[in-house]
């Protein structure tokens, strides 16, 4: 099971790990290239990993090669919305984020029944065209506003002078270590509870389902009300969350509170900290800073569940002081947010900002 779970920690790594290069391949080929080499290349691997008989095989094909493909679409369909809309790049964002909740969701059951009807093999093939066919409607739409000159440098440090910048950096660094954490462990801790299997098994799935919800509803209501304003509202509220619900949660409706809250706030919490990024580096920065910032994801997704994993292992097995670290991380994350808003648009509070 451990070798196992490699391929998803490389397949992440390498989705975010070309962040820095981002801007040299926008200079270089454009999104036009980029999305269509991640369409080919991201049903090559589903199909090569169906004939895959090494578990070093899945390494290279599922960790290796999907997640470089996933890494050439993800970061043009996360830049394109935030340059062409600006009355509702919340919404936009939103929307386009919460593609990979949907996405989750439904190729998930998808794929289950596939390999209950034609098995492990076929499955990967089918869920490679279907991955071909959804990254060719990202080709045929998916425009850049904004060419970037041909001769920028491999790794662009342009963003690395703004000072709305590192505190951008530090609210995706320090958030994305708690982040994991909820979905990963609420099925252990509600089994820790006692309560039913199908309880514990249903969880993840309905927090996936209201964060979509969550990414749509924040987006639009951070167009009415200031992005910056919702980003520090649903990342402080996530820490509330975890530490006055989670934490005192120890029965099966006060668990559900905790899954409802935090699916709407963890929702609005990845589309917020998305839509806010061009505000606060203006447009012809954006994708170095794309790059940059979900370049930071990396270490709270690779080492934030371990650490949260150590901690509930160290306490002998009782989640409170996990629940606790990931609490404080996001009320943290959630200063430097305020901080954000408070350089952009001075001490006021009831202002759009």
């Amino acid at each position: 099971m451990t070798n196992l779970s490699w391929i998803g920690s490389l397949w992440f790594a390498l989705t975010n790990i070309t962040g820095p290069f981002h801007v040299y391949l926008c200079g270089k080929v454009g999104y036009k290239w980029m999305l269509g080499v991640a369409c080919i290349l991201s049903g090559f691997s589903m199909m090569m990993a169906s004939i895959s008989s090494s578990i070093w095989h899945l390494y290279l094909t599922q960790g290796v090669l999907s997640g470089i493909a996933s890494s050439l679409a993800w970061f043009p369909c996360i830049s394109g919305p935030q340059q062409w809309f600006s009355s509702r790049r919340g919404l936009a964002v939103g929307l386009a984020i919460s593609g990979s909740g949907i996405g989750g969701l439904v190729i998930t059951n998808v794929i289950r029944a596939a390999i209950e009807s034609v098995g492990y093999q076929w499955s990967l093939r089918i869920l490679g065209f279907m991955q071909m066919g959804l990254l060719a409607i990202s080709f045929l739409t998916v425009k850049q506003l904004n060419p970037i000159p041909r001769d920028v440098p491999l790794i662009d440090t342009s963003t690395f002078k703004n000072k709305s910048f590192w505190v951008l950096f530090s609210i995706h660094f320090i958030g994305n270590f708690a982040f994991y954490s909820p979905s990963s462990f609420v099925p252990s801790y509600a089994e820790s509870l006692g309560l039913p299997s199908i309880i514990s098994t249903n969880l993840s799935g309905v927090m996936s389902g209201l964060m979509v919800v969550g990414k749509i509803t924040n987006g639009v209501l951070s167009d009415y009300i200031g992005r910056k304003n919702v980003t520090c509202m649903v990342t402080i509220m996530c820490g509330v969350v975890c530490l006055a619900v989670w934490y005192t949660a120890e029965t099966a409706a006060s668990l559900w509170a905790f899954v409802v809250l935090f699916g709407l706030f963890g929702g609005g919490y990845v589309t917020c900290v998305s839509s806010v990024i061009i505000e606060c580096v203006g447009v012809e920065l954006v994708e170095s800073a794309n790059g940059w910032l979900y370049f930071a994801w990396i270490f709270g997704g690779l080492f934030g569940q371990p650490i949260s994993a150590a901690i509930i292992d160290h306490n002998g097995g009782s989640y409170k002081g996990a629940i606790i670290f990931g609490g404080v991380l996001f009320l943290f994350a959630g200063l430097m947010a305020a901080l954000l808003r408070f350089m952009h648009s001075g001490p006021k509070l009831f202002v759009k900002a």
